[in-house]
């Protein structure tokens, strides 16, 4: 039957590992609220809704709110087993935060182009993609990318530190376009 009761609606199914993300939750929506003073301005003589601070502090309010209620809805649920198993496949996903911030240190050192194309490698390589075709499609993507976002879009990314080596009339190029 496709109609359902308001209960059935607001049932809550609680999931391995759902108490470590409402503490988490709780404890970050917090730490924001305490930066509010700090973060925002209220402005004098300025009219409620025109102030710089009120979407954020409506923002951050509700989150709290809502985290406290996600923390309470998860310690009244009944315990599903698993939680730590759960938690250690989040914390597996940091990996790819390591990967990017290297790949963000890489690029004023060699460039936005090399590391593009070095990071698309080694991406599809890391996740399994091993075959000619698909380590040719994420060399061409590590190409299109650069040189759609410097030479097309004509976005500001550092140079690579390494093109200071290059021939004059390549190394103007490359500290253009590449």
């Amino acid at each position: 039957m496709l109609t359902k009761t308001l209960q059935d609606l607001f049932k809550r199914y609680r999931r391995p590992g759902d108490i470590v993300f409402a503490v988490v939750f709780l404890l970050f929506s917090l730490f924001l609220l305490s930066q509010l003073g700090e973060q925002t301005q209220v402005v004098n003589r300025t009219k409620w809704f025109a102030q710089p601070s009120l979407w954020p502090r409506i923002a951050i309010y509700c989150m709290v709110v809502f985290a406290i209620l996600h923390m309470v809805s998860s310690a009244v649920s009944p315990r599903i087993p698993g939680r730590w198993p759960e938690v250690i496949f989040w914390l597996r996903s940091l990996e790819y935060v390591a990967y990017f911030l290297i790949y963000v240190i890489m690029v004023p050192w060699i460039g936005y182009l090399p590391s593009t194309v070095l990071f698309a490698v080694f991406l599809a390589i890391r996740v399994g993609f091993r075959n000619k075709t698909t380590l040719m499609a994420a060399v061409a993507f590590g190409v299109v990318v650069p040189v759609i976002f410097r030479a097309g879009l004509q976005v500001r990314v550092p140079a690579g530190a390494v093109y200071e080596y290059l021939p004059d009339s390549i190394r103007i190029f490359f500290l253009t376009n590449l």
